[in-house]
């Protein structure tokens, strides 16, 4: 059975910071390419990070750029949202993502809830 389950968010006050992680089980995860999406109220869901199967390449949005490293563990199947100075705009629900390497194959996490405010 497929799962990939996130967990760290909380209630933070703004400029404060947040780790989460996401576990993945039930697939290869090494072979998977790892992205944080995000989704606030009355929002689309959209893109954060992601990292390639090896680590090696990062990309990020734009309104996160300086302030969230996205990181993976293979042994421990196991991708990392570092979040730093957090604003209130970036209260949601975070989602990682799987995608498989040449094919079709996506994989999504139920969330975890981030909430910045004072």
């Amino acid at each position: 059975q497929v799962q990939l389950v996130e967990s760290g968010g909380g209630l933070v006050q703004p400029g404060e910071s947040l780790r989460l992680s996401c576990v993945g089980s039930g697939f290869t995860f090494r072979y998977y390419v790892m992205k944080w999406y995000r989704q606030a109220p009355g929002k689309e869901r959209e893109y954060v990070a992601g990292v390639t199967i090896d680590g090696g390449r990062k990309s990020y949005a734009e309104s996160v750029k300086g302030r969230f490293t996205i990181s993976r563990d293979n042994i421990r199947n196991t991708v990392y949202l570092q979040m730093n100075s957090l604003k209130a705009e970036d209260t949601a629900v975070y989602y990682c993502k799987a995608e498989g390497m040449g094919s079709d194959t996506v994989y999504w996490g139920r969330g975890t809830q981030v909430t910045v405010s004072s």
